[in-house]
């Protein structure tokens, strides 16, 4: 079975246990839009997902959202809030993930994604009902890009099939 496993997920076994891959996305907010990425690989190919990805060894979940919204967008977020967080376990040691969710208004530069990660646009929030979205993502955007809302926090409970099939708000 750990032939099967990413490298990454090799390193942070513990117990016999995979643990969570720390990774951030940040919602990047602006006149009524927001930024959204159609990734061009695994997971979640073909959806719409905020910049983000994995925090690297030494680096905090802020330091690691910074970076990868400026090396995804070409864009830098001068003040991120820090809106979420939500644990992802499943059966599978591959699927165990931990995402800190962040939110910025305020951003410099201009839009110069790499296309490596996938397409970059910015929609309006009103029209974000209608796109293909992870089912995580589709839970927890309403709320995180809400700042009447609280801080949002839950555990999603996944399947084999990474089919989500429970949602433990805390």
């Amino acid at each position: 079975m750990d032939s099967k496993l990413t490298d990454s997920t090799k390193t942070l076994r513990q117990g016999g246990k995979a643990m969570p891959i720390l990774s951030t996305l940040v919602y990047c907010l602006d006149n009524g839009q927001v930024l959204l990425m159609r990734r061009n690989k695994e997971p979640n190919l073909g959806l719409w997902v905020a910049p983000g990805g994995k925090v690297e060894a030494g680096e905090s979940p802020y330091d690691c959202a910074v970076r990868e919204l400026q090396e995804e967008t070409g864009l830098q977020a001068q003040k991120l809030r820090f809106r979420g967080l939500v644990t992802e376990v499943s059966p599978r040691p591959d699927w165990q993930w931990m995402l800190v969710l962040y939110v910025t208004t305020d951003l410099l530069g201009d839009l110069n994604g790499d296309q490596r990660e996938g397409e970059f646009r910015w929609w309006p929030l009103g029209e974000t009902h209608s796109l293909s979205m992870p089912q995580s993502d589709r839970v927890f955007f309403p709320t995180v890009i809400d700042f009447t809302q609280p801080f949002y926090e839950a555990k999603y409970v996944y399947n084999a099939n990474l089919d989500l099939v429970e949602v433990i708000e805390q």
